[in-house]
């Protein structure tokens, strides 16, 4: 900005050499010998070697050119005599000859030509190299000058709107002109006047107050109501749509980095709602506000006109709801003061330079203190920066940034809602998840009338185990808004894991159809078939294909959401197919050491074997006993089995199987487990047979049943839907071995994540 005010002052300064061009232009018309005089100095000075182009004219001919000057300037149609030059040519005028008076007019200005063209030049070159100007303070001022004195005139050319628009424009020139008959109504008319007048048009005018500037000063005296062009169609498109943001800052259209959700990206940022107008608008529009505030919304929307118009109205309430969320106002008064130098720092990050970014933003931060922009960006960079350095440290700092800029005083509601809500979930990647929930409590306080952050808080909920803070959060959410897609999937999930099945399956379906964001999730399509399959009903199998189609399922029989691309997928498999025969010959081999062991465990303390807890039972009693756990050992299990732990330590494809178990599985007769599939198709399954009753007992496996065999073998990859019956006299007993799928490298078996 220093660069800015000096340049305009030198330039200022510069500015008075140009007139002595201008002089000598308007005394060339009268005489002769006055620009001669004034230009002699600058001959005998700096243009001797012009001169010396005159030395072939006789001097005797000077004092005869110098005489005969004055009539020709007095008599203007008069004939100056023929002079000689050099080159012995004669020449007409005294414009090319006649001694050093006649020479003056023509090689003066040439001069001052040459002078003048050379020091601009140098001067753009010494503005280039040394980088005198901040071009892009000039440009921005410009801009803001432009759109500004575009506003004033605006304002002022109000006072003449005769079709009542809100702005003067060609059909307000004709009717001044008297081309075309005033549409405007009455300015005594009230507006509840107008009301009982036109009840017809209550609910457009309401629809409409919101789009218009919020503070304008017509307006406010004289206030208007759409006429014919209103009546003619059920939802007018207002004249500039986009004013709805442009009075507030009319520098924001151009900037090009306010675009933020940024950055919300984000992924969980304002995931569908249409977001209600005071938190669209900002602290100043709210400040301005000068009329009465219109009525809500809904209720426009429930009268007999509005309803005529839905169609047209729907479309263009989405253009309005999309450039909203596009142009966040992050800026109060007083950061528009310094948007040229927080544009200068956010440039920077957009292009990658965060370190540089962070120093810019910290700068502004000590300089500007009570600014929420500046501090809000500098948890920006923070927070990018903690992505490029992999730091939990850095990220930390990002999110105690974010709390200080949505504290400040002055913030605008667009960037209190956008430092929150990025807070909260960063929050939840180091695993802070009560704190995100803390975030997000705050945020629903703050904005009561935002269903995402409510929806965004029942999430918090669900992550950390709270199904019942969950579940009530949505029910509020269902109550003022019943056809919220997202929320009806996640209300449905809930009711699911708490085996309301039935319960469960029309919010399941219901939000999966309305394809609203946040609801294609492969594993809504995987608890809504798990749930039509219990009831019976075989249309689960087309919702399977479905999320087959969405690419969240491998197959309809392959529906593991945990998954690693190109392993090969059978549900049977074979000893040698998986190259893990060893494996398989010491467990068969020892079979009858690994039964007494776990009989031993089952006739001492029953209680070892827990119940199996993931809600797989339609009926019946299904215990295990866990030995090995995502690649580890389970406490003091091993003391109970000590020999079968001992075999099994030397065969690191089912000890170090992070995404699988090694337990004894005994089912009671008259159990039958649901279908089901295994999280991740990372394993492969193995099933020893212990104690296996003559008949009752069996597996399927896609299209495929089997039954088991004490002493042998069976392997099959349950990431494919299988299905277990136990209809026998007495109980069974196998051991679960899961092993690495085969396929798998062994930098992918270190780096694979737990499950």
């Amino acid at each position: 900005m220093q660069r800015y005010r000096h340049y305009g002052v030198s330039y200022t300064s510069s500015s008075p050499s140009s007139a002595p061009v201008q002089e000598v232009h308007a005394e060339e018309v009268y005489t002769e010998d006055e620009v001669y005089e004034e230009e002699e100095p600058l001959i005998e000075e700096g243009v001797q070697a012009v001169a010396q182009e005159t030395e072939g004219v006789n001097e005797e001919e000077v004092p005869r050119t110098e005489e005969e000057g004055t009539p020709a300037v007095c008599e203007t149609e008069a004939k100056t005599l023929p002079v000689e030059s050099k080159n012995g040519k004669r020449t007409e005028g005294g414009g090319g000859g006649g001694g050093d008076a006649g020479a003056g007019p023509k090689y003066s200005m040439f001069t001052w030509f040459v002078v003048l063209a050379l020091l601009g030049v140098w001067s753009s070159v010494a503005v280039v190299y040394f980088d005198i100007v901040d071009y892009d303070s000039v440009i921005a001022r410009a801009k803001e000058f432009h759109m500004n004195f575009s506003e004033v005139l605006q304002g002022k050319l109000t006072a003449y709107d005769a079709d009542g628009d809100g702005d003067f424009d060609v059909e307000d020139a004709k009717v001044l002109l008297g081309l075309k008959v005033s549409e405007r109504p009455d300015v005594g008319d009230s507006p509840e006047e107008k009301t009982v007048l036109k009840p017809e048009e209550s609910s457009e005018h309401v629809a409409e107050t919101p789009s218009r500037p919020a503070a304008e000063p017509t307006e406010s005296t004289s206030p208007e109501t759409p006429t014919e062009e209103t009546e003619s169609a059920a939802v007018p498109l207002p004249p500039l749509v986009e004013d709805d943001f442009v009075p507030d800052d009319p520098r924001d259209s151009v900037d090009p980095y306010e675009d933020e959700p940024d950055t919300i990206d984000a992924t969980g940022v304002l995931v569908k709602e249409p977001p209600p107008e005071e938190s669209v608008e900002s602290t100043v529009e709210a400040e301005q506000q000068s009329g009465p505030p219109a009525d809500p919304e809904p209720q426009a929307q429930t009268t007999i006109p509005e309803a005529e118009g839905t169609t047209e109205k729907q479309p263009e309430e989405k253009l309005r709801e999309k450039a909203k969320k596009k142009k966040p106002k992050l800026l109060n008064k007083f950061d528009k003061t310094i948007k040229a130098e927080i544009d200068a720092a956010e440039k920077l990050r957009k292009k990658g330079k965060v370190e540089e970014a962070l120093r810019a933003f910290e700068s502004l931060v000590q300089q500007y203190p009570q600014s929420p922009r500046a501090r809000y960006g500098k948890a920006q960079a923070e927070d990018n920066l903690s992505e490029k350095l992999r730091s939990n440290d850095m990220l930390q700092r990002a999110i105690d940034s974010y709390r200080e800029a949505a504290e400040l005083p002055d913030v605008t509601s667009d960037l209190l809602k956008a430092a929150l809500k990025r807070r909260a979930e960063r929050q939840q990647f180091l695993g802070r998840m009560r704190g995100s929930l803390a975030t997000l409590q705050r945020l629903v306080q703050i904005f009561p009338e935002d269903i995402s952050l409510k929806n965004d808080l029942g999430v918090a909920h669900l992550l950390l185990g709270d199904n019942k803070g969950a579940k009530k959060v949505y029910e509020e959410v269902l109550a003022v808004a019943p056809s919220d897609g997202f929320a009806k999937v996640h209300y449905g999930f809930i009711l699911k894991s708490q085996n309301k099945i039935a319960e469960s399956i029309p919010y399941l379906k219901e939000g999966l159809e309305s394809g609203e964001p946040g609801t294609d999730d492969g594993r809504f399509y995987f608890h809504l078939g798990d749930a039509l399959q219990r009831v019976g009903d075989d249309s689960a199998y087309h919702w399977y294909e479905r999320g087959h189609q969405r690419g969240h399922f491998a197959s309809v029989w392959q529906r593991s959401l945990y998954n690693v691309d190109g392993l090969k997928a059978q549900p049977w498999w074979t000893p040698k197919e998986t190259g893990y025969t060893d494996l398989v010959k010491m467990l068969e081999r020892n079979w009858r050491t690994i039964r007494d062991e776990a009989l031993a465990v089952m006739d001492r303390n029953t209680g070892m074997f827990v119940p199996e807890e993931e809600n797989l039972r339609e009926k019946g009693e299904w215990g295990q006993y866990t030995l090995w756990q995502q690649g580890r050992k389970v406490g003091n299990s091993c003391q109970g089995v000590p020999k079968t732990c001992a075999l099994l330590e030397r065969y690191p494809e089912a000890t170090g199987c992070k995404r699988g178990q090694i337990k004894f599985s005994v089912m009671q007769p008259g159990t039958h487990v649901w279908p089901h599939t295994g999280p991740t198709n990372c394993r492969l399954r193995m099933h020893l047979g212990l104690v296996i009753p003559k008949q009752g007992c069996r597996i399927r496996c896609t299209d495929q049943t089997r039954e088991w065999e004490e002493g042998k073998v069976l392997i099959f990859d349950d990431s494919f839907e299988h299905e277990v019956w136990q209809e026998a006299d007495s109980y069974r007993l196998i051991f679960i071995v899961d092993v690495w799928h085969p396929e798998l490298t062994q930098h992918q078996r270190q780096t694979l994540s737990p499950i």
